[in-house]
Order: structure tokens, then C-alpha cells, then sequence
């Protein structure tokens, strides 16, 4: 490949490390997460999700996650196109919506005990006017798969239509936040077993 492999670079493995090396033994495994950040980030045609907005997702997903690097990662190709204040209110919300979870409710039943109740979280009305109603509606839905993934509905689809996301704008939107759940469990999963091996 003559791209530098993302998770290992974000691992911070050198390409020869031992831990590099037992990644290079599932080449078909490593080549798709490779394929599949390139798709996403790097496509030839963006479509309708334009680059600004995969990388402000991604941004706001490892704010969520408080992966700190990670977020800075992305945010770094952020700046080449978004204004500071963009940048700014975007770190603001991905600081506000940082919680635990999961939480949310099951459907009457015997796993009902295990419901958890939780934030509900949309952008501020301050940064929803400098990040606009596009990504404002597509944060509240990230927030709620990342902390809220048994309170998907129709109605938290529809509220991506209302604020102008097609069917395959969500599909792309859904997308990158299963690849970054991937990826930072990926990551944090290769670091800690660098610490190990140390």
C-alpha cells in the first residue's frame, strides 16, 4: 500500500513494530479498514456529504469518546476549509454532549429493568447558528447512536429529512459513525496492548 496505514499511524506503530507486523498477518482485514477510511475521507466524488461535514462528524464523534488525538486528527483537516469560530463551536459541543451511557429504553418487556435514563442532547442554540441546521440535526442523531442506541426510531430519521439529509446522506452519515467506533476501538486496543509489550 503506498498510502501510511491510518490505524497504525493514529497507534503510533512504527511500520516495523511487532505489533504492525501481527497486523500485516490479516492483510485482507487491515486493507478494508484502510479501504474504508479512504472511501469515507478521501473519496473521489463526496456526494452530497461534503468533506467539511465527514470531517466534522468524525471530530465530534472522538470529542465524544474523548479521544482527544483522535478529535485533533480530524479537526486538522477541518481547518483547511472551516473559520475558526466553526472549529471552535464544533469543540464546544463535542465538550457539552461527552457523557456516559448507554442509556435508553428497552420495549415493554423482561429486559425493561435495564432501562436508563439520559441527556437528550442537541446543539446549542449559539453554535447552531454557526454550524448550521444540516449539522446541528446530524450531531443530535450521532449523540443518540453513541449514548442512545436503543432510542433509534423513525422519527430521529425523519428529523435528519427535515434538515435536508436524504436517504443516502444517512446512510453515509451512519457509515462513518460505525467506522469510527471501529477505528477507536481499534486504536485504544492496539495502544494498550503497545503499553503491554513495552
Amino acid at each position: 500500500m503506498s498510502d501510511p496505514d491510518i490505524i497504525n499511524t493514529l497507534a503510533g506503530l512504527a511500520p516495523d513494530s511487532r505489533l504492525a507486523q501481527i497486523r500485516d498477518r490479516r492483510p485482507v482485514t487491515r486493507e478494508n479498514a484502510q479501504a474504508s477510511f479512504r472511501a469515507l475521507f478521501e473519496p473521489a466524488e463526496p456526494g452530497t456529504v461534503a468533506l467539511q461535514e465527514r470531517f466534522a462528524i468524525a471530530s465530534f464523534v472522538a470529542g465524544l469518546h474523548a479521544q482527544d488525538d483522535l478529535a485533533a486528527f480530524y479537526t486538522a483537516r477541518l481547518l483547511r476549509a472551516a473559520p475558526e469560530a466553526f472549529v471552535v463551536a464544533l469543540s464546544a459541543e463535542a465538550d457539552r454532549g461527552r457523557t456516559g451511557g448507554p442509556y435508553g429504553a428497552y420495549p415493554n418487556g423482561p429486559l425493561t429493568v435495564e432501562d436508563v435514563l439520559g441527556p437528550i442532547y442537541q446543539v446549542a442554540e449559539t453554535n447552531r447558528s454557526v454550524l448550521g441546521g444540516r449539522l446541528s440535526a446530524a450531531f443530535a442523531h450521532v449523540h443518540m447512536l453513541v449514548f442512545h442506541p436503543r432510542d433509534a426510531s423513525p422519527a430521529s430519521l425523519q428529523a435528519l429529512r427535515d434538515a435536508g439529509w436524504s436517504k443516502t446522506d444517512i446512510v453515509t452519515l451512519s457509515q462513518l459513525v460505525a467506522f469510527l467506533a471501529f477505528q477507536i476501538r481499534a486504536i485504544a486496543g492496539l495502544r494498550a496492548l503497545a503499553v503491554a509489550d513495552a
